[in-house]
C-alpha cells in the first residue's frame, strides 16, 4: 500500500477535543490489518536507510510503530516513558505543554554510547514531545539524527522544531491545516 492508500485509512474527527480541531484519528489505520503491515514496512525501511541501530518510541502510540519497526529489523527498542513507569533508575527531560509540563523518561542503560537511535511515532504536532525524547536519548549518549512519523501536521511546526535541532525528520503522509 503506498502513503496516499495509507492517508485514506486514518479517520477525521471534527471538532475533538474542541471545536475547530480536526483530530487525525489513527486507530482506523491500526484496525486495518494490511495498513498496519505496510505502515510498520514503510517505517522499517525508513528507519534502516536512515543507518538506524535502535529505534526509540514515546508513549503510547510511539510504542505501536516504533515497536513493529524494531521487530522487523531485529533491532532493539527503547521506550520513552512517562514518569514513574520504568522500575529501575532513570533519567528525564521535563518540557512544556500548552497548559503545564510533562515529563520523559528512559533507562539510561538501554542505549549505548553513540549508539544510532531513530526515533518512531505516530503523528508530529507541535514537536514537544519529540524534542524533549530527542534530549533525552543525547543525554543517555545516543546519536540521534532521525525522527520517522506516520502524520506530520505541518502547520504546527513540530518538523520545523526538530529541524532547528538538527534531526531529519520524515513522515509517511501530512495533513494540512489543525
Amino acid at each position: 500500500m503506498t502513503p496516499d492508500t495509507l492517508k485514506d485509512l486514518v479517520r477525521t474527527v471534527p471538532d475533538f477535543p474542541e471545536p475547530g480541531i480536526q483530530f487525525r484519528d489513527i486507530t482506523t489505520l491500526v484496525g486495518n490489518g494490511p495498513g498496519l503491515a505496510a505502515t510498520v514496512n514503510h517505517l522499517a525501511r525508513m528507519a534502516r536507510d536512515a543507518g538506524a541501530e535502535a529505534i526509540a518510541g514515546m508513549e503510547a502510540r510511539g510504542f505501536i510503530f516504533g515497536a513493529a519497526a524494531a521487530v522487523e529489523l531485529e533491532l532493539p527498542f527503547i521506550p520513552v516513558r512517562k514518569p514513574g513507569k520504568l522500575p529501575v533508575a532513570t533519567i528525564g527531560v521535563d518540557y512544556a505543554l500548552e497548559y503545564g509540563t510533562d515529563r520523559l523518561e528512559i533507562d539510561p542503560t538501554s542505549i549505548t554510547d553513540d549508539q544510532r537511535v531513530v526515533i518512531v511515532d505516530d503523528l508530529i504536532a507541535t514537536g514537544g514531545t519529540a524534542q524533549a525524547a530527542v534530549q533525552l536519548l543525547r543525554m543517555a549518549g545516543g546519536t540521534v539524527d532521525d525522527a520517522l512519523f506516520v502524520i506530520d501536521l505541518p502547520d504546527l511546526g513540530g518538523a520545523r522544531a526538530l529541524h532547528d535541532a538538527g534531526v531529519t525528520v520524515s513522515a509517511l503522509m501530512q495533513f494540512e491545516g489543525d
